[in-house]
């Protein structure tokens, strides 16, 4: 058992570089703050902002994606709200821009700097808020659709358009009051598009050789931890055979094979979220 723990372990340093790298190129779920002097116009043209669809929900957009039960960001855990309604919090705006233009937002979406949306940790996405720019009394209707800002003592992440037309792009920041509107309100377990029921595992390595992979999947069952399962998808550009305990149902159950894993010296697991494409939601 010692040489088959050090095999693996070498093993498994590996697949972690590989994740690493595959992961460089990824967006991160933090946005930068931008501050003073930093320029976020692309070209010399400034489009109109644009506003998002209303109500939520509206426009036909997915609202399942980006709704686990929780989520963990730089070792912190968020729990995603039940539902949106009556939600009303004052505290620091900031806004990010060019570094994720078209890039996916968290439901899934693409991000649009010039358009009125946002990001928030824990409101189910999409809500549509209104928010009002404490200092100067300006209000917009923006559309929640991604997550963050994970920067301490943030309240919520604006568009460059958003934060725009609030007038504090020069400033970086500024307090705002958020409040999520009735007719925007949305349930993160509610009505879902095909395809965007999300599942919950933890990863307990990664790894380029398939045999390393099931040599770790073998041990993990011997000791009883759960569902045991190797992902492996070369169409999306990975080489990688995650290794992975799951689907789990809860919190509960996920800190309970982290800390079972752990006693196994096998290190800490990575919580993954994905959707489930095989089962669509009615």
């Amino acid at each position: 058992m010692p040489g088959l723990l050090r095999t693996l372990g070498r093993a498994m340093a590996t697949g972690a570089l590989l994740v690493l790298a595959a992961c460089a190129t990824r967006p991160t779920m933090q946005h930068p703050v931008h501050g003073p002097g930093e320029p976020a116009v692309i070209g010399t043209r400034i489009p109109p902002a644009t506003p998002p669809a209303l109500p939520g929900g509206a426009s036909g957009l997915p609202r399942g994606p980006g709704n686990p039960p929780f989520y963990e960001v730089m070792g912190k855990r968020y729990y995603v709200q039940a539902d949106s309604a009556g939600y009303v919090e004052e505290g620091i705006a900031s806004w990010y821009g060019r570094e994720f233009h078209g890039r996916r937002t968290s439901n899934g979406e693409v991000y649009d700097m010039y358009a009125m949306t946002a990001a928030h940790k824990t409101l189910p996405l999409p809500t549509d808020a209104r928010v009002t720019n404490l200092a100067n009394g300006k209000s917009i209707i923006v559309r929640i659709n991604d997550r963050g800002p994970f920067k301490k003592d943030r309240l919520i992440d604006l568009s460059y358009g958003a934060a725009r037309e609030l007038g504090f792009t020069t400033a970086g920041t500024t307090m705002v009051e958020v409040v999520a509107l009735p007719g925007g309100s949305v349930t993160a377990g509610g009505r879902r598009v095909a395809g965007s029921r999300q599942l919950m595992y933890a990863q307990v390595g990664a790894f380029s050789q398939q045999a390393n992979a099931e040599e770790l999947q073998r041990q993990l069952q011997d000791q009883g931890v759960g569902k045991v399962v190797i992902h492996h998808d070369p169409a999306t550009g990975s080489a990688l055979y995650r290794v992975r305990i799951g689907p789990v149902a809860d919190a509960g159950e996920y800190d309970a094979i982290a800390a079972a894993v752990t006693r196994m010296r096998l290190g800490k697991p990575q919580l993954v979220v994905e959707a489930d494409n095989s089962h669509p939601d009615g």
